[in-house]
């Protein structure tokens, strides 16, 4: 099969974050997010800008297979969940929230495959919601789940805790199994869940590190660890983004039958 006549690999959308490279504004999506995409969900990545009104979402979305949520350096903004604004919760990138929260309730409404990772599964909570805490680890009883301070990018990344997986739930029919070991990297996370959020998975101090969307018209799945870093190297993230593959290329094939067939012109 020649290129030209391949099928098309399915899209998947990935909202941008924004920062400053001296006085330029700069939109980006961090590497591990985009090739995991590539490598272990089999779509094609497309970096969404963060600009928020500026974009025609419905129609956006309904150009995409699947979206996925980033994790990010920066926290959803406190106001988006009712809450004054503390330099505890900082950074804050207000352009991506402008941008993702939309873009989660739009996919939801048009059952375009979701998946949501750290700052995503927050995103998510909030666009539904939900609120979030800052400072997990100061809370009486919880770990400490920031990220470890280290040069090395594995020791940043390994195993740090065991989460529970809900019986019977999305996330424990993925996996075949009700416990895994998941990295840690954040500081904020979920508090009151949002009512058409469902629990997934919970780490032992209680904190929520996994959800999915009741009723969802497709694949709606959060998750606070990060099974984008080396995702092939580690068989339960392959069972996931494997599973939001398979949601996508459905939704793909569902589009494609849906458009209208183009007709050459000047055929018969």
């Amino acid at each position: 099969m020649t290129q030209m006549n391949a099928p098309v690999p399915p899209l998947v959308g990935l909202p941008a974050d924004t920062f400053l490279r001296g006085p330029h504004i700069f939109h980006g999506a961090g590497d591990k997010y985009v090739r995991s995409v590539a490598l272990a969900a089999g779509a094609t990545p497309v970096i969404i800008p963060a600009l928020g009104d500026l974009l025609a979402l419905p129609q956006l979305v309904s150009r995409f297979d699947g979206i996925v949520m980033t994790g990010s350096v920066s926290n959803v903004h406190p106001t988006r969940y009712g809450v004054e604004p503390t330099p505890e919760a900082e950074p804050h990138d207000e352009a991506r929230d402008a941008t993702s929260l939309d873009l989660i309730r739009i996919c939801l409404d048009q059952g375009v495959p979701l998946f949501v990772i750290c700052r995503g599964i927050q995103e998510l909570n909030v666009a539904l919601g939900g609120t979030l805490q800052s400072e997990v680890q100061d809370l009486p009883g919880r770990f400490d789940h920031r990220e470890i301070k280290h040069d090395d990018m594995d020791t940043r990344y390994a195993a740090m805790h065991k989460v529970t997986l809900a019986p019977g739930g999305v996330l424990a029919s993925i996996l075949g199994t009700g416990e895994i070991d998941v990295n840690s990297l954040h500081r904020q996370a979920i508090s009151r869940v949002a009512p058409d959020l469902q629990v997934e998975a919970t780490a032992v101090d209680g904190t929520v590190e996994a959800v999915s969307v009741k009723g969802a018209k497709a694949f709606a799945l959060g998750v606070q660890w990060h099974p984008e870093y080396k995702v092939m190297d580690n068989p339960d993230s392959v069972k996931i983004f494997a599973a939001f593959g398979e949601a996508v290329a459905a939704h793909a094939l569902q589009r494609t039958r849906a458009s209208p067939k183009l007709v050459q012109a000047g055929g018969v």
